[in-house]
C-alpha cells in the first residue's frame, strides 16, 4: 500500500520534548507504537548480535530486550523473526549532485537499500549558484523521510586563484551558514596547501567552523606526506575521504581522524583501504565507508552503501565492523550519537531488516517507526520539489564556440613539439603528469589517435571573462568525435574532450543550448545527449529516466572508442587542481604537486 509519508510520519521532535512519554514506556506506563519481535539485534557499541525485541514511541526507540509491558491494544507488532535488526545506514560524505538528480530523486534511490541518512557536501551547486543553491539543496532535504544533514562547502572555488568558479566563499558565508538548520560541519578542505601554509581566510573558515562547535571534514591528497597529514590535523580537521592506500587509511586513523573509505561508480579503493583494519589490529572505530560520488545507474543497478559495506565484507571485514562503519561511527563523528546510528533508548528508530547480514540482503526499511520501503521498493510517495527558473538557465558562454577556440598554435617551425599530457588512470581519482612528442600539422598541435591522445578544453561558463584552458589527456580511447560535459569538478565550468575541433565546438554550444549536461557527437551530429538543466548538474525527472539517458550517453562514448568503465566521472575530475598530477582548469594546466601553473608546450 502506498501512503502519503507527510500524513502518516509524527513531526519528528527533539529528543528533549519527548523523554517523558519513552520513559513510560519502557517501565510499562504507556503503550507503544510499535514493537518488533523475534528478531536478532546488531549491538553497534558492543559488536554482539541480540535476541532483543524493540519498543517504539513517536519514532524513537523506548526500550530494548524484554518489552513485553509495551503492547497495548493498539499497538502495531512486528514478527521479525528471521531477520538480523541493524541500524539505518548512514553516509558520512556524498555528492548528492555527482547522481545526476535532485535531492529527493536521490531519496527514491537509496532509500530502499538501507541509506536513511547522508552528510551531504553541496559544493558542487555551491560553486554555480552560490549559497542559493546550498539552501535549495538543504531546504528540499527537509522535507524527506532520508535525514539529510549538509556540511557547509568550504572551497568555493576549490583552488583561488587557479580557476573561476560561479561563486566565492570566504570565512563571512561559512559563519553565517553555520547557524542555518541542517549545516552540521564544515565540507571537505581541499586547500590542503592554504591550511598548512596559514592561509588567512582558510583559517578563518576552520576557525568559524570550530567556534560554532563543529566538525570538519577534510581533503588532503598527498599520500606520502605524514607530516603534512599532521599539521593538517592539528588544524582541527576530523576526517578525510582522500584514501586510496592502506597505509594512507593507516596514518589516518593513527592521527586520530576518521578514515572515510570510500567506493563509489569511478572510485575503487575499498580493495585497498580496508586492509587497514584486516591486515592489522587496528580499532576500526575511527573507520567509516562512504560513497563520495555515485552515478544514477550505480544507484539503481548496484547499489549505495548496502554496496559499499558489501565490498568491504567481500574484502574480509567482519561484516559487525562494517555496519558500525555505516552506522555508529558516522553518528560519532559529525556529533548526532544521541539521535542516529544505533538501536538503542533514546534514538530514532531507522532500522533495516536483513535476511542475511554478510551478504548485506535487506528486505525491509524502517524510518522514524514506520517501514518506507520493502523488496526494493519505495512505499511511500515524496512531495514535489520544483527549482526555481533563475537554476535551469546557468551557462553562459562569452560567445558561441567555434573551431577556432580550440587552435593550439605550435612555434613558429616546429614539426614536432613537447607537450603536458594528462594520463588517467581507470578507477582512481589521481592522473599522471606525463611529457609527450606530437606532430604539428599546418601549424597546429594536434589530437592524435595513435598515441590515444585528445584535445581537452575547460570554458569558463560562469558569465566572467570567457577564459579557455587547453591541454591533452591520454587513457580515453577515442578514435573520433568529441564529449562535453558541464559537471566538472567543482567548479563545474564547460568540459569538453574530442578529437577535432569542431565537434568539440558542436559538443559545447549543444550543452549551453540546453542549460547544461553530457553530450557525445561525432562528424557534426549528436548521438547522445543528458539534459541537466539545474545548475547544469542535476535534472529533476525521476532517476530511472536519467540513468536510462546516461546509459545512451555511455553507449556513445563506446561508439567513439572509450571503453572505460566509468568513464563520465573520470573526464570530470580533469579540471580539480586539488587532486595530483596534472589538471587543466579555464586558466590553463596546473601541477597540482607543486601548485603552479605550467605551459602546455614544454620544446
Amino acid at each position: 500500500m502506498i501512503r502519503r509519508w507527510l500524513s502518516v510520519l509524527p513531526t519528528r521532535r527533539p529528543l528533549a520534548e519527548v523523554t517523558r512519554e519513552l520513559v513510560a514506556v519502557a517501565t510499562g506506563k504507556l503503550p507503544a507504537d510499535t514493537v518488533i519481535k523475534g528478531g536478532k539485534v546488531v549491538n553497534v557499541f558492543t559488536g554482539e548480535i541480540l535476541p532483543w525485541d524493540i519498543a517504539i514511541k513517536n519514532g524513537r526507540i523506548a526500550s530494548v530486550g524484554d518489552v513485553s509491558a509495551a503492547v497495548g491494544p493498539e499497538t502495531e507488532v512486528i514478527d521479525a523473526s528471521g531477520y538480523y535488526l541493524c541500524p539505518g545506514f548512514m553516509d558520512g560524505h556524498v555528492h548528492v549532485e555527482s547522481s545526476m538528480v535532485t535531492v529527493t530523486q536521490f531519496a527514491r534511490a537509496v532509500l530502499p537499500g538501507g541509506t536513511t541518512a547522508i552528510f551531504m557536501d553541496p559544493h558542487e551547486i555551491a560553486n554555480v549558484l552560490g549559497m542559493d543553491g546550498v539552501k535549495l539543496m538543504v531546504d528540499e532535504g527537509r522535507e524527506l523521510p532520508l535525514k539529510v544533514f549538509a556540511t557547509m562547502p568550504s572551497c568555493v572555488p576549490a583552488a583561488p586563484g587557479f580557476e573561476d568558479a560561479g561563486a566565492s566563499f570566504g570565512p563571512e558565508e561559512v559563519a553565517a551558514a553555520m547557524q542555518w538548520l541542517g549545516i552540521c560541519g564544515l565540507g571537505e578542505m581541499m586547500n590542503f596547501p592554504g591550511v598548512l601554509a596559514g592561509d588567512p581566510a582558510v583559517h578563518g573558515e576552520l576557525r568559524a567552523t570550530l567556534a560554532a562547535g563543529k566538525p570538519i571534514t577534510g581533503h588532503f591528497a598527498m599520500p606520502a606526506d605524514f607530516q603534512g597529514l599532521a599539521g593538517y590535523t592539528a588544524a582541527g580537521i576530523s576526517s578525510c575521504h582522500e584514501s586510496t592506500r592502506t597505509e594512507d587509511a593507516l596514518n589516518r586513523l593513527r592521527l586520530g581522524m576518521y578514515a572515510m573509505m570510500r567506493e563509489g561508480s569511478a572510485w575503487h579503493d575499498i580493495k585497498a583501504t580496508i586492509k587497514s583494519l584486516t591486515e592489522t589490529r587496528v580499532d576500526s572505530r575511527r573507520a567509516m565507508l562512504v560513497s563520495d560520488d555515485t552515478h544514477p545507474e550505480t544507484l539503481l543497478s548496484t547499489g549505495h552503501l548496502n554496496h559499499v559495506v558489501r565490498r568491504a565484507i567481500e574484502e574480509g571485514l567482519n561484516p559487525i565492523r562494517a555496519i558500525q562503519a555505516v552506522t555508529i561511527n558516522t553518528a560519532e563523528c559529525f556529533g548526532v550519537a544521541q539521535d542516529l546510528g544505533a538501536i538503542a533508548p533514546g534514538r530514532y528508530a531507522d532500522i533495516l531488516f536483513l535476511k542475511d547480514l554478510a551478504r548485506v540482503a535487506i528486505d525491509k526499511v524502517m524510518v522514524d517507526g514506520r517501514v518506507v520501503a520493502a523488496g526494493g521498493r519505495l512505499l511511500v510517495d515524496l512531495p514535489a520539489v520544483a527549482y526555481p527558473d533563475r537554476v535551469r538557465h546557468s551557462v553562459h558562454l562569452k560567445e558561441p564556440l567555434t573551431p577556432w577556440h580550440f587552435r593550439i598554435n605550435a612555434p613558429a617551425g616546429k614539426s614536432r613539439v613537447q607537450v603536458r599530457v594528462m594520463e588517467i588512470i581507470e578507477a582512481n581519482v589521481n592522473t599522471r603528469h606525463l611529457t609527450v612528442t606530437v606532430p604539428v600539422v599546418d601549424g597546429q598541435v594536434t589530437a592524435g589517435v595513435e598515441a590515444d591522445l585528445a584535445k581537452v578544453a575547460v570554458v569558463e561558463r560562469h558569465g566572467g571573462n570567457g577564459s579557455i584552458g587547453l591541454g591533452f589527456v591520454r587513457g580515453f580511447g577515442f578514435k573520433a568525435g568529441a564529449v562535453a560535459s558541464t559537471v566538472a569538478h567543482d567548479s563545474h565550468n564547460l568540459l569538453i574532450v574530442g578529437m577535432n575541433d569542431a565537434d568539440m565546438a558542436l559538443a559545447g554550444n549543444t550543452l549551453a543550448g540546453c542549460g547544461g549536461g553530457m553530450v557525445a557527437v561525432r562528424d557534426g551530429q549528436v548521438l547522445a545527449l543528458l539534459p541537466l538543466p539545474i545548475a547544469g548538474l542535476m535534472s529533476d525527472r525521476p532517476v530511472e529516466e536519467v540513468a536510462a539517458r546516461l546509459a545512451a550517453v555511455h553507449r556513445a562514448w563506446q561508439e567513439l572508442g572509450c571503453r572505460l568503465v566509468s568513464p563520465f566521472m573520470t573526464m570530470a575530475l580533469l579540471s580539480l587542481p586539488v587532486l595530483p598530477e596534472l589538471r587543466l582548469t579555464n586558466r590553463g594546466l596546473v601541477d597540482t604537486l607543486q601548485f603552479k601553473m605550467v605551459d602546455l608546450i614544454t620544446g
